[in-house]
């Protein structure tokens, strides 16, 4: 697998980013795993990732990618002018991951937090880990 996101599961906003990944990734090139999965936990435990359920982790060619980084990767990657997101990556990560950490540490009360999983659709299943 070249590419592996790692979502925080109980977290509205990180799953309709994964709903929004999925529908401008036609060609399937993103694989899926809830941080607080099993399969996500012993993904991350390979890749020596602690707990960090305030980052988007991406795991691309074997290498990991935390917070704006990991966002901005994604996007490169996606359908349309999405793609062009990627251009921000001028911007100094310390900057990047200043204003993504200011959404990371609100998401529960700016977007809510799930009570139980979302199930992939058949189509999406083979999708997530």
């Amino acid at each position: 697998m070249d590419r592996v996101v790692f979502f925080d599961g109980e977290c509205l906003f990180c799953d309709r980013s994964v709903r929004f990944i999925i529908k401008r990734d036609p060609q399937g090139r993103f694989k899926f795993a809830s941080q607080q999965s099993e399969t996500g936990q012993d993904w991350l435990a390979r890749f020596n990732i602690t707990d960090d359920r305030n980052s988007l982790i991406l795991v691309e060619h074997n290498k990991a990618y935390f917070k704006s980084t990991a966002a901005l990767r994604i996007c490169k990657n996606l359908s349309g002018a999405w793609k062009g997101l990627y251009l921000l990556v001028i911007i100094p990560k310390p900057v990047r991951d200043f204003v993504y950490g200011i959404v990371a540490k609100n998401r529960y009360k700016w977007f809510g937090k799930k009570e139980s999983c979302t199930l992939p659709s058949p189509e999406e299943r083979d999708r997530f880990l």
